[in-house]
This record gives C-alpha cells, structure tokens and sequence, in this order.
C-alpha cells in the first residue's frame, strides 16, 4: 500500500514560525514534524509515499529528497495553487489508481497503530476510513458520530459548544480505495470532509470510522507545538529520540557539548554539537536544536530553541519558541508565550513580554521594552562600524561569510591593482577569517601583503609603506568569543568616519566587484618586518642617556604577539630588562580585566623584589600598555597618561598634546605648567590620530593605556611608548612615583545608561536644554562646565543602545552628585538644575 503525507498547508495559526518554513520542516525535539510522520508509515511498511506540496515546496523537496536517506521512496505532487485536502490528493491520483492507499497530514504528531487502522479498513470492506481519536475540546476539529458496526453516521467541521454532539474527531487520517476518486473533481479545491463524505454518504457508500488508541497531536497553534515538544519528552508519545539518556529524561545528541557546572533538570534535549556553559541552567521540556550556544548564567525553562541560536549570557528564556540563526543577546528576557521568527537579533537586556510575536529578520533594540507584536519593521544596523572596527561573536556575528562580504566591500573603495596589507593575532579564529578576507581581496582584484601575526603596531607601520590600505583581525580586547575586523587607511591609522560611512554605503548595496580571471590578486609574505620595525622606532624615538643610567625594567609581554617584537628591541635599546611571559598562547588572546589586574600585580611584586626602576605590561596585540612604579604599585591607566604628559611635557617645553575630551581636565593644568598647550579631540582614535599628524604636535593618549609617539607614528603604539618612557625615565633621574606625586589627584567617573536608538536625538536635545546659560562644548557629545569648574559630558554610543556619561570634580562625591544630576536629564526625570549647578 502507498501513502500520501499532505504537505502544502501554509500554517498560518503558526506564523511567524511559519513565515519563511513550511509546517511540515518545524522541529519537535530537533526533527521535522513531517520526519516523525514518514517514520511511522515505514514502520508500519509503507515505505512508497507521495507527498503533496504547496506553500514553500521547493524547501520540503530539498530536505527530503528521494527519501533515501530514511529507507523510503518519496516522490512529490506539486499544486500550483491550494486545492484542498481532498484535490490535493485528487492531484496525485496516477501515482495512486493501483490500489488502495493511506492519507496522513505531515504537521500532526502521532504514534497510532496505522497497521490496525489498514487491518479494519479491509475487513470492514470500507470505501473510506476515517480514523477518529477521542479529545477533551473538539471546537478546532471535525466532529464524527460512528454506529456499533464502526459506520459513520454524521460529520460536522469545526462545530461550535451549541453544536458539539461527541468528542470524537476526525485526525485527518484515512485509508481510501481508488474509485473515490470518481467523487472528486480535478483543479478545483475540495475538502474531505466538507465535500467527498456527505456525498459518498448519501449515496451509500460504505464510510467507516476507525477510533485510535495511542497519541495524537494537531501540531496547528503555538500552544499545542510547545506542549507537543513536552508530550515527546514526558514519552508520552512512541517516538525514538536521537541521542544518549545521560540522566533520567536528560538527553543529549552527538558531539553536543555540557559543562560539568551546568544545571540540567529533565526532561529536556540538548541537540547535536550544542554547547552549554558552566553555570546555564536548562529547565523542564527544554529543547535545544543543532550548533545552540547557551552562555554561563543563562536561565531556559520550557524554552524551544531551533538551529543555530545563540543564547547569550544571564539571559531568561520562559515557554518560549526561538526561530533558527536567531541570536539572543547577553541578560535578554523573554516570556511565556512568546514566538521570535527565524534570523532575528534580540540585543543586550531588551525584554519581550509573554504572546508577543517577533517576525524573521528584525532586531530589538538594547534595553527595548516590546509588549507589541514586531511583524513590518525591518532589520539592519545602523552602523557598521563600531569603537574598534566591525566587532562581533565569532561565528556568530561575525563569520566567514561577513569577513568575506565585508573585505570584497572594502576591496571595491579601492583602485583595481592595489595593494591591501593584512595582519591578525594569534587567535585561531583570527587566522581562520583572514584566510576569507585574503580570497576576497584577491578575487576583488587587490594584491595582498600577508604579515601573519604581528603586533598591531606593526602591522600599522607595514600598511604605512605603500599599501592602499590595512586589515588587521584580532580578539576583542577582554572577550574571548569576539573578533574585531578592523580596516586602516593608507597611513595605517583607522578609517576616517567619511570611509567608514564609503564603506558602510558598499556593504549595505551588496555592489562587490569581481575580478577578471587575469586580474586575480597576487599574495606576498614581506620579510624581516620585525627588524625592519625595531630599526625605524629607534631612530625616530630619542633613547639617549638610557646606557649610562643603568636602568633595570620588566617587562611582560603576557603571552601576545608584542612578545615578538621585543626580543629585537630591548638589545637595541640599552637597557636591562627582564622579559617575562613572552610566549604566544593561541588559548588566550585577550585577557580579562581581571586576569589583567592580576598580571599587574604580579608584575608589581617581580619589580619589587627586583628593584627595577618600573615594569610595563603590553596588551595581547602590543597596542596599549600598563606601568607598574618602582615600588610594584599599579599606575592606573589614567594616572599613566599625566605621568608620560608631564615627562614629554616637562622635556619638550612646547608644542600641543592630543587628549580626548574624556580626560580629566588637570591635564591642561601639567600641560600648561610646563608650557604646552592640550588640544581636545573626540573620542574616536582617528581624531586623535589626525591631531598627531599636524606640525607641533608632541604626544598624544587616551586615558586607557594607548599613547602616540608623532615623532615615530600618529598611532597607539606600546613599544614606542615603552622605548620613549624609558629615555625620558633615564634622563629625568626621577622615579614614576615621584613624577605621580607632584601631580594633582583627578575625580573623573564613568556611567553608561541604556537609551533607545529612536529616542537618543531627544535625549541630546533634553541636555542642551538643560544646560540653559552654562559653557557648552560639542566637539563629541555635549560637554556642560559648571560654574565651579565641574564638567559633565553626555556622548550617545555610535554602535549601541547606551548613552556614556563622564563628570568630574574635586573629590569623588561631587563628581558621584553630578553624574546622578545629570543621569536625571539623560533618563528624562530632570532638567540638570540641582545644587552647585552655576545657575
């Protein structure tokens, strides 16, 4: 006998589950509906199927194919247009006119004895029968009365309370003989029960009604798909699960990945090659697809998660459904009953409240309140571009795919025939997407100058000498699973906001060129390009007197690729150092800020007991670095900046120093004093890069461990800054602590507050209007002087849903005191007139 499993509904009810996939491929517990439903016919011997398609055809043809792969042959009746439950079948009648057959719905989930149900169709002698099954609320069925011989009596669809006369319902299942195709006309939509029954009925033909034991679910709302998924993990239903029982009602499939710390409460399933951190929580009929990454301290109760989501950290997944490529960002809360569509980005602390339906293809903004169904609003970044580049989880924001799309973008704003430099860290992630970016470039008629793995630093000067431009991948300074794709210009500084908007427009056309086959780019690995480095740092970076003073450094290059650099500078330099950890280690490429501080520590008590005259700590790609006193006490990062200020200061006696308008103010009082002058630049490095390059300028810093040497280059740099600290140390004869002591302490405080994207210009405007008559500065932001010389500045992040704040005072609470007053305006709760305001 053959089957026919009805494939072509459009599953509305399910939307937006249903929007971009057919109702047969949704998964229950990690495999298609319509996969449970073919298991069962071979079980039961009917391995010949014809499958009838309509809405999405071609993706239920795809996944299926010939049905080799199950043991079965399929083959497909395609409708043009819907013709009903019965015309669908009336389309496939000459794979069907040989015998009888069985008709079986490819979204209902079921474990009936379909041998038996054959078995009484045969012996009843029956035209049709109808399979029934008994359930509590039939209002969404077709109810069926049957006499004592099993023959059906009457048939009413989708009755309401009034009309209910039985319990028992029509599963859509039947095993039919060919002539009842003489009732059914062809290319016209007919329904079963609607149309074929009442007159097979009234003319007296043998209609029968077969009442199934077992389970059976209509799989028609999001209600009954959740509590479907439950049913198959309570065993409620005989279906096999793919995968190992690791604890009772616990299963895990193949290759799928548990932290020993992570908290698992059966019954649940945890897909193939999923990955559940230490300190998740995954909760009663939990069901997680293939390649799912739940992160530590994420909480999922009842939660559906399809193919290839990502769960981000301390987020809160309730009696959810999460479409697939969806990725949920770090503490997002999403209630019960709540549906998000496939392809979907839930950003950071957003919250989606129960019922609410998220459709394909949209974001939620940071921190976004959505009590209302998300179904037209599109998606798509503002910008592309954030504080360090194109940032992004690896594999998960940022994949290959991104990485080549992205270059190919980068390699149009280019001349044909130009040369891009690319460089990365010592990440295998790094190393896995240049190799996209490389055959991007090429194939987009660009020759490439491949470093490999370099200090930042260098790859800067490397891109400097004749290249178009630079590409330089790292991980993102303190998170392990990002990347940052970061683009250079011809100096080897970082795009300017008017190339990074070039590129964004590229990006966003999708207008890639392509290369002619002769035009292909060529690949070259430039040599000595660490001595080539070292030799050009030394003769632009005064280290006079560094011999002569005898000094004793040390200097940790923790585990990074600085560590590659520096054996060819410390000789050069002159000075006696002791290098500690300067081994790469591909398991680490950032660190924390808490591994940070410990290394610092460390590296405090060896400059101690070695009574060097400091120690430097580089970051992982030698961009940035930290100092430690003769004494082994931590500088902090923006003590560090007032003390290089006022030892270049201090030797200079002239020129301009470029600083972010972040920095404490006390920076002009030590530029001043030692007769320089501080120009204000946003907060973005190409500012302060382009302030470097001009005539006088003699330093620059961002308050965060990067300084600029402009004699050397107009970039962070940590080997020049290190080279240039140490000739200044030497020559000065003064320790850092003593230099940290005769400069004022500075009060500056930090706060970032979530801001809507649709609501940051409003925000903007409340400050200025706030800050009625005092001194305003807009260089980045909105920066309102007090009248006592209190400052706060109000800058809207560019790449999130945040709004920074920073104040400064004479001591800690004043600055606290501003920082709340103006959070106030920011929030929309005040008007930035409180005490001490200089009204």
């Amino acid at each position: 006998m053959k089957a026919v499993v009805m494939a072509g509904g459009e599953g509305t009810r399910l939307r937006p589950m249903t929007a971009s996939m057919p109702k047969p491929l949704l998964p229950v517990v990690n495999r298609p509906i319509m996969e449970h439903v073919l298991r069962l016919l071979k079980s039961h011997g009917l391995t010949e199927t014809v499958v009838t398609v309509q809405f999405l055809a071609s993706l239920v043809r795809n996944y299926f194919g010939d049905g080799e792969e199950l043991g079965m042959e399929l083959t497909y009746a395609n409708e043009d247009r819907p013709l009903g439950t019965a015309g669908s079948v009336k389309n496939a009648e000459e794979a069907l006119k040989d015998d009888s057959f069985l008709v079986i719905s490819g979204d209902a989930l079921t474990d009936f004895d379909l041998t038996d149900l054959i078995a009484f169709h045969r012996e009843k002698g029956a035209l049709v029968t109808v399979c029934l099954t008994r359930v509590p609320n039939p209002l969404e069925f077709g109810i069926t009365i049957v006499d004592e011989e099993g023959r059906v009596e009457r048939f009413l669809e989708k009755p309401t309370w009034g009309q209910v006369f039985s319990d028992t319902v029509n599963t859509g299942i039947y095993v039919m003989e060919p002539e009842v195709f003489d009732y059914v006309e062809a290319d016209t939509s007919v329904d079963w029960s609607g149309d074929v029954f009442p007159r097979l009925m009234k003319d007296g033909k043998p209609v029968y009604g077969y009442v199934a034991e077992g389970y059976w679910e209509d799989v028609g709302t999001h209600e009954s798909y959740v509590k479907a998924q439950a049913d198959v993990l309570e065993g409620k239903v005989g279906i096999d699960l793919d995968g190992f029982e690791i604890s009772p009602g616990v299963w895990v499939a193949e290759g799928a990945e548990v932290h020993p710390e992570a908290v698992l409460r059966g019954p649940l399933y945890i897909g193939d090659y999923a990955k559940v951190e230490q300190g998740a929580e995954v909760r009663e009929h939990s069901v997680l697809g293939s390649n799912v990454v739940v992160k530590q301290g994420a909480f999922l109760h009842r939660a559906v998660i399809h193919d290839n989501v990502y769960i981000g950290g301390h987020s809160n997944l309730r009696g959810c459904v999460i479409g697939k490529n969806t990725d949920v960002m770090r503490a997002a809360r999403i209630e019960d009953g709540a549906v998000i569509g496939d392809e979907c980005l839930i950003e950071e602390e957003s919250i989606i409240q129960g019922n609410v339906r998220v459709y394909p293809f949209k974001t939620i903004e940071a921190g976004a309140f959505v009590n209302t169904s998300v179904i037209w609003e599109s998606r798509g970044q503002a910008h592309l571009f954030g504080p360090r580049g194109v940032s992004g989880i690896l594999n998960v924001e940022i994949t290959p795919e991104l990485a080549v799309r992205l270059a190919g973008a980068y390699a149009t704003t280019l001349k044909k025939g130009s040369t891009v430099t690319t460089a990365r860290d010592h990440s295998r992630g790094a190393r896995a997407l240049k190799r996209a970016v490389i055959s991007a470039l090429q194939a987009s008629a660009i020759d490439v100058r491949d470093l490999e793995n370099v200090p930042l630093p260098v790859a800067r000067q490397q891109t400097a000498r004749g290249s178009a431009g630079g590409i330089m991948i790292r991980t993102t300074p303190g998170v392990q699973d990002s990347v940052d794709i970061m683009f250079l210009d011809e100096r080897g500084a970082d795009l300017s906001q008017a190339a990074q908007r070039k590129l964004d427009r590229v990006y966003a056309r999708q207008e890639y060129r392509r290369a002619f086959p002769g035009e292909i780019g060529d690949l070259t690995f430039p040599a000595s390009v660490f001595g080539s480095y070292t030799g050009s740092l030394l003769r632009a970076v005064d280290t006079g007197g560094i011999a002569e003073a005898g000094l004793k450094v040390v200097v940790d290059a923790s585990h990074g690729s600085a560590g590659l650099v520096l054996p060819s500078l410390l000789g050069r330099v002159g000075v006696d150092a002791l290098t500690i950890n300067p081994g790469l280690d591909e398991s680490r490429p950032t660190e924390t800020p808490q591994a940070r501080r410990a290394g610092l520590v460390r590296l405090g008590e060896i400059v101690a007991s070695a009574r060097a005259a400091f120690g430097v700590r580089f970051d992982p790609v030698g961009e940035r670095i930290s100092l430690v006193d003769e004494k082994g006490r931590i500088v902090e990062d923006d003590r560090a900046l007032l003390v290089m200020l006022d030892l270049v200061a201090a030797e200079r006696r002239s020129g301009r120093v470029a600083l972010p308008v972040t920095t404490t103010r006390i920076a002009e009082q030590v530029a001043a004093y030692h007769g320089t002058q501080v120009e204000w630049t946003t907060t973005s490095p190409d500012d302060l890069a382009r302030v470097a390059r001009m005539d006088g300028t003699v330093f620059g810093g961002d308050g965060r461990g990067g300084f600029i040497i402009p004699e050397f280059s107009s970039v962070f740099d940590g080997a020049a800054a290190f080279s240039r600290l140490t000739g200044l140390v030497a020559r000065t004869q003064l320790t850092l602590s003593q230099i940290d002591a005769r400069i004022p302490r500075a009060h500056v405080l930090r706060r970032d507050l979530a801001t809507p994207w649709a609501v940051k210009g409003m925000v903007m405007r409340r400050v200025v209007e706030a800050a009625g008559s005092r001194d305003v500065d807009t260089t980045d932001g909105v920066r309102v002087v007090e009248a006592d010389g209190r400052w706060v500045l109000v800058l809207p992040a560019r790449a999130e849903a945040v709004t920074h704040l920073w104040a400064e005072g004479p001591d800690e609470a004043s600055a606290e005191a501003l920082l709340d007053e103006w959070a106030a305006v920011v929030d929309g709760g005040g008007d930035g007139s409180g005490d001490g305001s200089g009204d």
